[in-house]
């Protein structure tokens, strides 16, 4: 068998300078910060019925049990942390699952369920959902935004300025 005429794709300098950013991206504190708030999320969503009392929601429940294991998977477990460089874009998806969290009280269950519980429903998940989403942005945005580290904008600076 003959080797290949072209060298392998996983050896492309392109491949291997946004590998290069994504471990820097990754091994920020600002990065880890934003991936440990957004697991935090994620396993609060998945227990808040339980944590805040409003368990007795069976059908809010179960959704804030299936959303939050999503979310932490998305973006925790197995998801952004492990193989940034082929899986940040997931957290636009988490993006998702955190908007579907605010408005998930109100579509899922509407007016049928006593107030006391609706209440602590409707706060909880206003709040995770809004610091889930901020904290999805934040992961999203650490893999379209260049570092000034030693690849992609520090090289350009350089060559620019060389001239």
């Amino acid at each position: 068998m003959t080797a290949p005429a072209s060298p392998r794709i996983d050896q492309h300098p392109d491949i291997l300078a946004l590998r290069a950013h994504s471990e820097e991206t990754t091994a920020r504190p600002a990065g880890q910060a934003a991936e440990a708030l957004a697991l935090l999320c994620g396993v609060y969503l998945a227990a808040s019925p339980w944590i805040v009392g409003f368990n007795v929601v069976t059908t809010l429940a179960i959704n804030n049990l299936i959303t939050g294991i999503a979310f932490a998977c998305l973006v925790g477990v197995g998801g952004v942390g492990t193989a940034y460089e082929r899986t940040h874009s997931m957290s636009w998806a988490a993006i998702g699952l955190a908007v579907w969290t605010i408005i998930a009280p109100w579509v899922v269950y509407g007016h049928a369920v006593v107030a006391a519980f609706a209440t602590r429903a409707q706060v909880s998940n206003v709040v995770v959902g809004v610091v889930a989403c901020l904290t999805a942005l934040a992961l999203a945005a650490m893999g379209t935004v260049r570092g000034t580290g030693t690849t992609g904008g520090a090289t350009r600076r350089r060559t620019r300025s060389a001239r």
